[in-house]
């Protein structure tokens, strides 16, 4: 008898015929046309299903699920998106007004319409929180700050504008102060001086809205240090790494002494 060279350890066991299990892939099959292979066609202008070989109505009131198209159409061309724009959640109301069309063949009716309808649906002081909030986002990117600092700017100026904290000031010196108090929530801090080349709102004005602000909010504002600003400083100057170590180290010792408490952090 001749030798296995590779045995089996183990005996093979004989292979167990399958359990025949339904089949639960559900197809959608013409009834009058049975055919194995379905020519289902979605008809969205309509919204109907609609088998492609004998014309039969499957069903009905199909959801288009294709992408929105994209316009940039002006006011007097026709616009075919058809949604409205996102809603603004630092804005008012419920941002789902019906707007008339402004176009009606040429005869300028319709346009007349759509500008008397847009005066009396306007929500009062929108158009000058949308302002206030173009402003911010600009004066944010003059000097290099993120979308999120720019958000909480708006935010804090929304509810200075609606309980009425800072009444007579004026709308610069507002905006001056929200976006400094952003940056020190954030961890990000500027100067006043920054602050001032950017709004040119007088440093005395902007400090007697942020104190008032902070004074009503409540907000834990962290006070700048000179570690803070090191950092940006350095590298505007253009300073190597071991300058800007050395110069914290330096500011540490002097915390640590107390030789120059009181001081600005700037000088």
């Amino acid at each position: 008898m001749a030798s296995i060279p590779f045995p089996c350890l183990k005996p093979t066991k004989e292979a167990e015929p399958k359990e025949i299990r339904p089949d639960l892939n559900v197809r959608l099959i013409c009834p009058d046309c049975r055919n194995p292979v379905p020519n289902i066609i979605e008809e969205f202008a309509n919204g109907d299903l609609v088998c492609g070989d004998c014309g039969l109505v499957l069903g009905d009131r199909i959801i288009d699920t294709r992408s929105e198209w994209r316009t940039f159409a002006n006011d007097e061309g026709d616009d075919p998106s058809r949604v409205g724009a996102a809603a603004n959640p630092l804005l008012d109301g419920a941002q789902l007004d019906t707007v008339i069309s402004r176009k009606d063949g040429g005869s300028g009716t319709a346009r007349d319409l759509n500008k008397v309808h847009g005066r009396a649906t306007a929500v009062k002081g929108e158009k000058n929180l949308i302002q206030a909030y173009k402003e911010i986002a600009a004066m944010c990117d003059a000097i290099g700050l993120t979308k999120l600092i720019a958000d909480i700017a708006k935010q804090l100026y929304k509810r200075a504008e609606e309980e009425k904290l800072l009444r007579g000031k004026s709308t610069e010196s507002i905006i001056a102060a929200c976006i400094f108090i952003a940056c020190r929530q954030e961890n990000v801090p500027r100067t006043f001086k920054e602050i001032c080349a950017i709004t040119r709102v007088p440093k005395k004005e902007i400090g007697r809205c942020f104190k008032t602000l902070i004074r009503t909010f409540e907000t834990n504002v962290a006070t700048m240090t000179s570690e803070d600003l090191m950092s940006r400083f350095c590298s505007m100057l253009r300073l190597p790494i071991q300058v800007q170590k050395a110069a914290v180290e330096l500011t540490k010792k002097v915390k640590e002494c107390g030789t120059l408490a009181g001081k600005s952090p700037v000088s």
